[in-house]
């Protein structure tokens, strides 16, 4: 794109918020093609992927964010916990997050997914065993709304609408894949499930409220969701020590 270009909104800068919208993520590299579609079409003349750069993106997000930013949206970014690659998202920035997943999904999926996120949080993330992640087996097993469910949905403090009856093992299946799918999940080629780069940014908030109890004397409170001690991004690969793995080889640096 062209340096002197006097910038404003226009229907490049929309065709990008689209692209955004309707896939929800991207990457410095997967962005680049599309961006370059985009110019190619606005100044009638080619461009490809390699001429787009860095600046030209960080451009359009900034006049994105501007012109999302009155309903309450964002494009946010933060490295994958794993590969390292910066992961850009469009994300909520003010509402509870399982509240907007409910539009979309019933009260009894959105049950079901708390237990799971209780799993990865607490029943499988222990002081010896710090994994916050799941497998398949264990995800599906938790089909059925247990017993402290269903007492609260008798007392009507569950999730409003939910039946507390659970789902079955086949709606569990369908509904850890629509998770995937949504980019709210990953699933590991060992079969676990994670939270993916979209969903620390989107529910950092709740899931420190939830899962790290303030109530605790400082000398026994134990984080359930820690934070990186450079970056503060939320950490859910524990790598000996609460820093992250793209922060911990610039430790080395100093």
């Amino acid at each position: 794109m062209s340096d002197d270009e006097e910038p404003r909104y226009n229907n490049s800068n929309r065709a990008f918020l689209q692209a955004f919208i309707s896939r929800s993520t991207f990457t410095y590299e997967e962005v680049k093609p599309v961006l370059a579609a985009i110019f190619t079409a606005h100044e009638r003349r080619e461009t490809l992927p390699e001429d787009v750069t860095e600046a030209d993106f960080h451009s359009y997000i900034s006049a994105a964010n501007d012109a999302i930013s009155p309903f309450d949206l964002e494009i946010r970014s933060t490295y994958h916990q794993i590969s390292r690659t910066r992961v850009y998202a469009l994300v909520n920035s003010t509402s509870d997050p399982i509240v907007q997943l409910a539009t979309t999904h019933t009260a009894d999926e959105i049950s079901y997914l708390k237990r799971v996120l209780d799993a990865m949080f607490e029943t499988y993330n222990t002081p010896r065993h710090e994994v916050m992640a799941i497998t398949s087996m264990q995800a599906v097993q938790l089909h059925k709304a247990q017993t402290e469910d269903r007492r609260e949905t008798q007392n009507g403090s569950a999730t409003q609408g939910s039946s507390g009856q659970g789902l079955t093992m086949m709606q569990a299946e369908k509904m850890l894949k629509s998770l995937v799918e949504e980019g709210w999940f990953e699933k590991s080629k060992k079969g676990f499930y994670s939270l993916s780069p979209r969903a620390l940014m989107e529910l950092r908030g709740w899931l420190t409220e939830t899962y790290n109890d303030d109530d605790d004397d400082d000398d026994e409170r134990v984080l359930k969701v820690k934070l990186c001690f450079a970056c503060k991004e939320i950490i859910t690969v524990v790598n000996g020590g609460q820093m992250s793995l793209k922060c911990k080889p610039l430790l080395k640096v100093y």
